[in-house]
């Protein structure tokens, strides 16, 4: 009897969610060959390799990363049968144009879902996601994981991968000190993830191999949050899923690839930033949920911006740094940079982009959308030293810092600088607490 011939698998990703898929459903997996991962929206993944370290024992060479502009040219030249789409925070349309784009190609395209990807954990999990980029996880991670432990829990949070360095020192990354960013010389959206829960002396997980980050995190948790990336769904099994919505962007949890998976799943929706929101907006989302999730508890949050030194931008010229995958893929014009060099007085917002420089310039011709906001890019040391310079050569008097990470830690900037903070505060009942409380009260898994 002729053995069968494997499937031959391209998958379609961004550094995330395209690895995790690979290691708990393809990696073991002998009816399958990985032949290539393809990237997108991080600069300079393509070209590297997956490496056999991590790839295991069916890949000795590792597994390449291609370019996905060449997908259909890869789905020739290797005979591929099934494209497997992995990564998130797309439209629903820009997935069925992959999806057509691979069909007219000759090939199969995939969406591997919660059954075949998440992991189940020994302790009890909370997944804080959102519907789009920018929603507000992290203050409302931060807020989650504080609750918790004001009831007297040890939380541990693992964070969606971000590994954009050499993958085999990024298997398992654990962060409880300023020196471990450092150590595993972290990127700008890296430590904007980490550095909060580091202040606030919690450890935070990340890396590339995650059910050994859930193996390692479980021996010294009560209770795991994960701290989802873009709007993907949780790779581990939650047993409260918190979703965040932004009716800045409404209708945009029915558009965008996986948050309405987010949105029809969770059992909490929080409609955030309503303190700023227009009121037609905030009712459209509160309608859909009535109509796609009506069994959702709701609450509804404002995310009030803090500034440190708000005197500094008073009638001053400023330059706006904001979170950048918000501005980029998150599709967001601004961010709380913005609102509070508006609240407290800037004479003028200047335009960066004269003085932009390197791979900052080319962000600003793929993102025509941006103007006056300077994304804080910085997936590598290259562009953070480009991010660096551009700060320093603005004419500006004061650099307005909207991003979760203090710039100053890792770069010599020659102005001023203001660090602008925000936080999840809920308006009317329930609130966050009433309802951890109660699943606290009712969850088996922290009775054992």
């Amino acid at each position: 009897m002729a053995e069968k011939k494997k499937k031959r698998v391209l998958i379609l990703g961004a550094a995330g969610r395209d690895f995790h898929n690979f290691n708990v459903f393809f990696r073991d997996n002998p009816e399958y060959e990985v032949v290539a991962f393809t990237a997108t929206q991080i600069p300079d993944i393509e070209g590297r390799l997956y490496p056999p370290e991590l790839a295991g024992e069916l890949y000795p060479n590792g597994i390449p990363i291609l370019s996905e502009d060449d997908m259909e040219k890869i789905i020739k030249e290797h005979d591929i049968d099934i494209v497997v789409f992995a990564y998130s925070d797309v439209s629903h349309e820009h997935v069925m144009h992959l999806a057509s784009r691979a069909h007219s190609a000759g090939a199969d395209f995939w969406l591997l879902g919660p059954k075949s990807t998440m992991l189940k954990s020994s302790k009890p999990v909370v997944a804080v996601t959102a519907v789009r980029t920018g929603c507000g996880k992290s203050q409302t991670s931060r807020k989650v994981a504080q609750l918790l432990q004001e009831m007297g829990y040890k939380v541990v949070a693992i964070r969606h991968p971000m590994p954009y360095g050499d993958l085999r020192k990024q298997v398992v990354q654990r962060f409880a000190t300023f020196e471990d960013l450092d150590k595993y010389e972290c990127t700008i959206e890296e430590r904007e993830e980490y550095e909060p829960y580091i202040e606030r002396g919690m450890v935070v997980y990340a890396g590339v191999d995650y059910e050994k980050i859930l193996r390692e995190a479980e021996k010294e948790a009560d209770i795991i949050l994960w701290d989802g990336g873009n709007n993907d769904f949780p790779f581990y099994e939650p047993d409260l899923w918190i979703v965040v919505t932004d009716p800045h962007r409404p209708g945009h949890e029915l558009k965008y690839h996986p948050g309405e998976t987010n949105f029809r799943s969770a059992d909490v929706i929080i409609i955030n930033k309503i303190d700023t929101a227009n009121r037609d907006d905030i009712q459209k989302v509160r309608e859909n949920i009535e109509k796609i999730n009506p069994n959702a508890t709701v609450i509804e949050a404002a995310s009030p911006i803090f500034v440190d030194k708000p005197e500094l931008i008073k009638g001053k010229r400023v330059l706006v740094v904001e979170d950048g995958p918000t501005l980029t893929h998150g599709g967001m014009k601004y961010g709380a940079g913005y609102v509070a060099a508006k609240k407290f007085g800037a004479k003028e917002i200047i335009d960066p982009r004269p003085y932009a420089v390197g791979s900052i310039v080319e962000t600003y011709k793929k993102y025509p959308h941006l103007d006056v906001i300077l994304p804080a890019m910085g997936y590598g040391k290259k562009q953070i030293k480009e991010l660096e310079e551009t700060i320093n050569r603005a004419d500006a008097d004061v650099v307005v810092m909207g991003t979760p990470v203090d710039l100053r830690r890792f770069m010599n900037l020659n102005k001023p600088a203001v660090r602008v903070k925000y936080e999840l505060e809920e308006i009317g009942q329930p609130k966050l607490k009433d309802v951890l409380e109660e699943w606290v009260k009712n969850c088996e898994k922290l009775k054992k």
